[in-house]
């Protein structure tokens, strides 16, 4: 069955391995073992069967449902963030996405309206996961792992993807799309059984994906040593396809439709696209194949035994479902409130299921978890050194999923040194949102475009920490709660503080009328005395209190990085000194009423792809 194996064993085969090394006397387990961490992408809460609550799914994932009885299944698992990119960075870095400085998607650029009239502005995040940062790749490698990446990445910058994975501590590293790779036409082409089909399909009908297949080359040349997979299924982002008929076909008829439909344009509310059911199905598939090569493999440390017995194995997502793209209905994350992009409860909460060594069977836990805990955990799962003076922001989850995994009392929070109670999102991009759960209440900062800026919603979630009382996030509270809601607001701003947060701005091209918009101060004049820059502005009814250069190094071609100095004011000026390198720069004031008023204008979100053009040249 793995004969495929032998192809890419040649190229897996550089990887040194240490196998007479690593051979246990009397057949005991290795003191090392093996982790795989299948990071699905955009896989919501309730896209999975086994995590069913109120309306069924019509999606099937045995192999997932499987793993589910082998292991913990959580149902109050959390990622870092709502989007896929802060999310990934978290997890490798073990750090919050607000310490990394990245909150969205993609940034490096100057902060930037989504459009000219757009009442608000998000703030500036870092364009890529800082090259410094020492990832739990990088951390095992110390410790003799052979460490792996297949498929999606996501955490670098904007079309070059760098930092790349070879150079942040991944052995081997492997890009693609798989069998996710775009179909011109999602209605024809159609795998099929031929051998030469680059997407043929297998057994069992689902097609060829080398993704999957990059995984197990990496496992199977690597198990002579303690290994490090981290896989990354392009599944189940856009576009929504499949390249199985038969599979597509089969849900047509499990949703009552007929097949092919008039229209190809998926507009029913609820779990009925039956393109996305399908790609539901083939990453369990997917996932399923990982774990049979685990359980089918001797483990060439530990004689006797396979590979499942000595690994570790977390599932999750890197975000909640994504229910509707365009005009197109997806899925739908509910009884959970919104979906990815959002950080509500259907945004940020996802399937969990964690395996391994000494991890009792077909536990179901209401501990609250969250994706940055993986780094700590694998430290202690793999007798890993922290690095020195290294911060994580994440949780050891070790000693829960070893004693019991049902007491939150085991999980130590590292902000307080005390059992974790509460866990903070910041989202001031897109959504504009900051959250603050504490045990069974949610905060829900709105940055809004009012005098206030904020507004407050206030949720009880359960009651005792499990019986299930508003995870709709559906009955705001904070009306009848102020002092409650007031008192997490000064905890969400406490946490906020200490790393530093960023947030959205006022717009003052804004089309709709702002308060005190009339106050803005406008740019006089700039220049440069031998390497230092400056701006001069006019107060108009506001002060100016922060001001800060956006500079870039590499301005003028695609994939521009750009980062922030802060500038010294003095009166009605603001000076700094150029980094050294700088192509191109722009200036940043901030008045006392959260206005942005950024020279030159280098455009907004929507149209801008190289700011350089717009900004002032080094000469």
């Amino acid at each position: 069955m793995y004969k495929i194996f032998l192809l890419s064993f040649f190229v897996l085969s550089s990887i040194p391995t240490t196998c007479s090394s690593q051979n246990h006397a009397d057949n005991e387990r290795p003191s090392k073992p093996n982790v795989l961490l299948i990071v699905t992408d955009d896989l919501g809460w309730q896209d999975v069967k086994c995590y069913d609550v109120d309306e069924p799914s019509p999606f099937e994932t045995p192999n997932i449902d499987q793993l589910a009885k082998e292991g913990v299944m959580f149902w109050q698992a959390y990622s870092p963030a709502p989007t896929c990119s802060p999310s990934r960075g978290a997890i490798l870095s073990g750090k919050h996405p607000v310490r990394l400085e990245r909150t969205n998607v993609r940034g490096g650029h100057p902060p930037l309206p989504f459009n000219h009239g757009s009442t608000l502005i998000s703030p500036w995040m870092r364009g890529a996961l800082d090259a410094s940062e020492v990832t739990i790749a990088e951390s095992l490698q110390t410790n003799g792992y052979k460490t792996g990446h297949s498929g999606k990445w996501h955490v670098g910058a904007a079309r070059s993807d760098e930092p790349l994975p070879k150079q942040q501590g991944f052995d081997f590293s492997k890009h693609g799309f798989g069998s996710h790779q775009k179909m011109k036409d999602r209605t024809t082409g159609f795998a099929t059984t031929d051998p030469s089909d680059p997407f043929y399909l297998d057994e069992e009908g689902f097609p060829f994906d080398d993704i999957t297949q990059d995984g197990i080359d990496f496992m199977d040349a690597s198990k002579a040593d303690p290994f490090f997979l981290y896989y990354c299924s392009r599944l189940v982002h856009t576009p929504i396809h499949t390249r199985s008929e038969a599979l597509l076909k089969k849900y047509y008829q499990k949703l009552g439709i007929d097949y092919p439909r008039e229209s190809d344009v998926w507009d029913e509310a609820g779990q009925r696209n039956a393109y996305y059911a399908a790609m539901v199905e083939t990453i369990d598939h997917y996932t399923g194949l990982l774990l049979k090569y685990l359980k089918e493999t001797e483990d060439p440390r530990w004689p006797g035994h396979m590979l499942i017995e000595n690994t570790y194995v977390i599932f999750t997502s890197d975000n909640g479902g994504m229910e509707r793209h365009t005009k197109e209905v997806i899925t739908d994350n509910y009884p959970l409130d919104k979906g990815k992009i959002n950080a509500k409860e259907g945004g940020v909460r996802v399937p969990l299921i964690i395996t391994g060594p000494n991890i009792d069977s077909n536990i179901e836990s209401n501990v609250i978890v969250n994706g940055i805990d993986f780094y700590p955990t694998i430290l202690s799962w793999t007798g890993t050194k922290k690095q020195e003076n290294q911060i994580l922001d994440g949780a050891d989850l070790s000693t829960l999923l070893d004693k019991d995994p049902t007491d939150s009392k085991l999980v130590i929070d590292p902000w307080t040194g005390a059992s974790r109670n509460s866990m903070m999102w910041h989202f001031p991009n897109s959504s504009m949102q900051s959250t603050l759960r504490i045990g069974d209440y949610k905060l829900v900062r709105n940055y809004t475009d009012t005098k206030e800026r904020t507004t407050l919603d206030l949720y009880q979630l359960y009651e005792n920490g499990s019986k299930r009382v508003d995870i709709e996030e559906s009955k705001n509270l904070a009306l009848e709660m102020p002092e409650k809601a007031k008192a997490m607001n000064a905890l969400l701003q406490e946490r906020l503080d200490q790393l530093n947060a960023r947030y959205p701005y006022f717009n003052p091209t804004s089309k709709k009328a702002l308060p005190n918009q009339s106050k803005v101060p406008t740019i006089a004049d700039h220049g440069s005395d031998g390497n230092t820059v400056w701006v001069s502005f006019k107060n108009n009814g506001a002060k100016v209190t922060k001001a800060e250069l956006i500079y870039t190094t590499n301005g003028g071609i695609k994939g521009e990085i750009w980062f922030p100095v802060p500038m010294t004011l003095k009166g009605n000026k603001a000076y700094v000194t150029l980094p050294e390198g700088t192509t191109h720069y722009v200036f940043n004031l901030v008045d006392e009423n959260n206005y942005l008023i950024s020279y030159p204008d280098t455009g907004y979100q929507k149209l801008t792809k190289v700011f350089a053009t717009k900004a002032i040249s080094v000469d």
